[in-house]
């Protein structure tokens, strides 16, 4: 189907003044599709023609001004609306649409759990046109009127205030001026919590299965979102601009959250149903900030194309981080983010794909191009950017800058420039020219320290690779002389790069170590001087505060993926210092990356079980450590990875045997299912067990745990069967296709799925071509071949890209993944 082009979109807002939608739905209809029947009041401002969208399965009338329309004109997503005049024109649609299994449109979920099926609508960039017919793009506001016809027993929730009128119809209160992609529907049995702050209904709503965990979490998730709320207010001049706030965890969702006005939707994995670590409570106390903050930024004043996307995510992600370390108990949440977000954002800017935070127009085209810079480029790289902004202008004239924007623009449609004017007025810096330098480049600058002596002074200069001004806080640490681990700080000092000639002098001998961008205010890869990386070798665990150590750890991990630092030595690192560790957002961080990237991938097959052994005598030490049940959360993580690297299966046999590991915790169903796909990866479990085990756990989460270790057996009868249902069938939901897929490569099956390697690419184009981006994101996400890390496997992929013909998200999953085997190439080299 066409996608829609910029200058198409151009073309209809300079013709078009969309007044209103009113909507009907029903969802009585059957399993497979809904009735949708569209009214759209609309203003030509000249003669002449334009087109509508939609994706019905059946198009049964339009009538333009009265007038029948064929419905046979209808061509692939697109309604030709020819020879309109000036003047006032009302379009009306009458169709049966299509229920999606994808995350995409009106997506329909029944629960294996209890048999009760929800719906719910995801309409970002061009899938509104799958719910209802529209003008379906972000500058084309209009005020929607919605009704909604559901079974009796169901709840609707709408943009705003839904009454039952009896008879399943619910009426959603008229919304203000809103973008198309920004209507929402959210239709089932839901059991809900409902509230009132500031005068406003306050509501949190998941499925009737999850009613015990939600309701467990209810005061939290409350409490952090009236807490985000009132902040808000007291930074934002603009009043919150929607009549309720509702929150619905709906399942299979695509995407962390979407900002939907006045009811934003989550991936209910947030309602959590097995024990979880303080930092995932944070990282859903950072989401629902997140996604507050688009009520005023991405709602309110919107984009006008979609080459602004970052206009949106990088303010929300700056702001939920901010602001929820401002107003909740989560006060350390940037140094989450700077072991984990941060690291996206390098990554993501490194790769042949990157692209400017804020990208020339002309290299987003159309909606299909837009949507593959949703990436970490767009959050962790633009709000990384909005962090050093605020830094350099001041949190002070930074807020001006923000209301002047909300006021100019309130529920109207903006663009950089405009908001780069709006910061202007409130300051006499040039943010011009700074957005200049940080928002239209692409890449991450290096910064490394040279240290000197002198009498009784020590002199900093510090080597930029990269073009971009950068105001960094340097700390400099001495070795405690009692205890040879510690670090103290001896002082922090602001620098700014480019630095002069002279450099920066202090007094006092040269530090033992010299950390620049100290508490990570910039963006930016750091090095280390020789005698600083020796000093961090013995005593990185003793530098004093978490978000340094985030830093420097960051700093191993960059040198470890351009191959300027052994895999190895980062592991010694780990082992040496996670056990002193006292934050629980690092010590997840360097698990993971040691895990997933350097025992999986940076070390040759033939290292990795040495490395594999180091992780289990890593985290079996903190298991010990822990006994003493004062820190759960580190318990917890620390058994989580136990689980993944272990080698051999008696052990864990042992604990699902037990239903507990000794000393605690209890196995909830998480731990069992992780246990589980260990055992099947290492051959330890087999199909009566995981059925077993699917009986005891017949939610959905346990429909994907099954479905990822039914993949992970390692028989040829098990990977036959997987692949089948990955791309030979279209019936997996995309939960159950990103579980099976998760399942079926693992580095100790090298041999066995060896003959699908070259199978992947040609079957990941077809499926991707079939079943579209949700499907194809999670082909390039879950089911690329990441142990075959080898040159065949790089030139088949290779040749995909350059000879095949594929859609866009595909093509940059592709790309972005052989850059990465690219790296972990050299790393083995290196």
């Amino acid at each position: 189907m066409p996608v829609l082009t910029r200058d198409e979109a151009q073309t209809r807002a300079q013709l078009l003044d969309v007044h209103r939608y009113t909507v009907e739905l029903d969802l009585t209809t059957g399993d497979e599709t809904f009735d949708s029947r569209t009214v759209i009041r609309f203003t030509a401002r000249a003669a002449g023609d334009t087109f509508v969208e939609l994706k019905p399965a059946t198009l049964r009338s339009v009538t333009l001004d009265g007038q029948d329309l064929d419905p046979e004109t209808l061509d692939a997503n697109r309604l030709a609306l020819t020879g309109l005049t000036e003047g006032e024109h009302e379009l009306r649609i009458d169709a049966a649409m299509r229920y999606s299994r994808t995350g995409e449109g009106m997506h329909r979920f029944t629960d294996p759990a209890d048999g009760e099926t929800y719906v719910y609508t995801q309409l970002f960039m061009e899938d509104v046109q799958r719910v209802f017919a529209a003008f379906d793009q972000p500058d084309l506001k209009a005020v929607f009127e919605l009704t909604v016809t559901a079974p009796e027993n169901w709840t609707v929730l709408a943009n705003g205030i839904t009454t039952h009128q009896g008879e399943g119809r619910w009426t959603a209160a008229t919304t203000p001026l809103i973008s198309t992609y920004l209507v929402a529907v959210a239709a089932g049995p839901w059991h809900s919590v409902r509230t009132e702050h500031a005068g406003l209904p306050f509501g949190i709503h998941c499925r009737r299965s999850l009613a015990p965990y939600l309701d467990a979490d209810a005061d939290e998730i409350l409490d952090v979102t009236r807490a985000c709320y009132d902040r808000y207010h007291e930074k934002f001049e603009e009043p919150y601009p929607f009549d309720s706030y509702d929150q619905a965890f709906v399942p299979e969702f695509n995407a962390g959250a979407m900002e939907n006005p006045g009811l934003v939707t989550f991936r209910d994995e947030f309602v959590y149903r097995s024990a979880v670590t303080d930092t995932e409570r944070q990282t859903r106390a950072v989401v629902i900030a997140h996604e507050m903050a688009h009520m005023w930024f991405g709602d309110l004043v919107t984009l006008r194309w979609w080459d602004d996307i970052w206009l949106n995510e990088s303010f929300a992600e700056y702001m939920g981080y901010q602001t929820a370390a401002e107003a909740t108990r989560f006060t350390d949440t940037w140094t989450d983010f700077g072991i984990t977000r941060k690291a996206w954002g390098y990554d993501a800017d490194q790769r042949p794909s990157t692209h400017p935070v804020a990208p020339d127009p002309d290299a987003v085209p159309d909606t299909a191009s837009a949507l593959v810079n949703f990436d970490g480029i767009s959050y962790a790289k633009g709000a990384s950017a909005l962090r050093q902004l605020v830094t350099w202008l001041g949190e002070k004239d930074f807020l001006a800058g923000i209301n002047n924007h909300f006021a100019r623009h309130r529920f109207g449609n903006a663009t950089l420039a405009d908001f780069i004017d709006s910061l202007a007025a409130a300051t006499d810096r040039d943010v011009h020219t700074w957005a200049a330098a940080w928002l239209r480049t692409t890449g991450v600058d290096i910064l490394a320290p040279r240290t000197t002596a002198g009498d009784g002074t020590w002199r900093l200069d510090i080597d930029r690779d990269g073009s971009r001004p950068h105001r960094i806080a340097v700390g400099a640490y001495d070795r405690d002389p009692v205890d040879s681990r510690a670090l103290v700080l001896r002082e922090r000092f602001e620098v700014d790069v480019p630095q002069s000639e002279t450099g920066t002098v202090r007094t006092g001998r040269r530090p033992d170590l010299v950390v620049l961008n100290d508490g990570d205010l910039t963006y930016a890869k750091i090095r280390l001087d020789a005698a600083g990386w020796d000093t961090v070798v013995r005593s990185l665990s003793g530098l004093p505060d978490a978000l340094t150590r985030a830093v420097v750890w960051n700093a191993a991990r960059d040198m470890v993926r351009d191959g300027e630092l052994a895999p190895t030595a980062y592991l010694d690192a780990a082992r040496a210092h996670l056990p002193h560790e006292s934050d629980l957002a690092v010590v997840q961080g360097v698990l993971a990356f040691a895990r997933t990237q350097i025992a999986d991938r940076f070390l040759a097959p033939e290292a990795r079980p040495a490395a594999l052994a180091l992780l289990t005598d890593l985290t079996r030490d903190l298991i010990r450590r822990t006994e003493d049940g004062s820190r759960p959360g580190l318990r917890l993580t620390a058994v989580r990875h136990f689980i993944d690297a272990a080698a051999h299966p008696n052990g864990l046999h042992d604990w699902l045997s037990d239903g507990s590991v000794p000393g605690g915790p209890d196995l909830d169903a998480e731990l069992r299912w992780r246990i589980l796909a260990r055992l099947a990866v290492l051959g330890a479990t087999d199909e009566a067990e995981i059925a077993a085990e699917l009986d005891r756990d017949p939610s959905a989460t346990g429909r994907e745990g099954a479905a990822r270790c039914r993949a992970a057996l390692p028989t040829p009868e098990a990977k036959a069967e997987a692949w089948s249902r990955l791309f030979e069938s279209d019936d997996l939901s995309n939960y159950l296709f990103a579980a099976t897929a998760q399942g079926f490569w693992q580095p100790e099956q090298a041999d066995l799925v060896r003959e699908y390697v070259p199978r992947f690419y040609p079957a990941a184009v077809a499926v991707a071509d079939r079943r579209g981006p949700a499907i194809a994101e999670a082909v390039g996400r879950n089911a690329f071949p990441l142990h075959a890390v080898d040159e065949e496997t790089l030139r088949l992929g290779e040749t995909c890209l350059r000879d095949a013909t594929m859609i866009p998200v595909l093509h940059r999953k592709l790309t972005d993944q052989l850059d990465d085997l690219r790296r972990a190439l050299s790393a083995r080299s290196a």
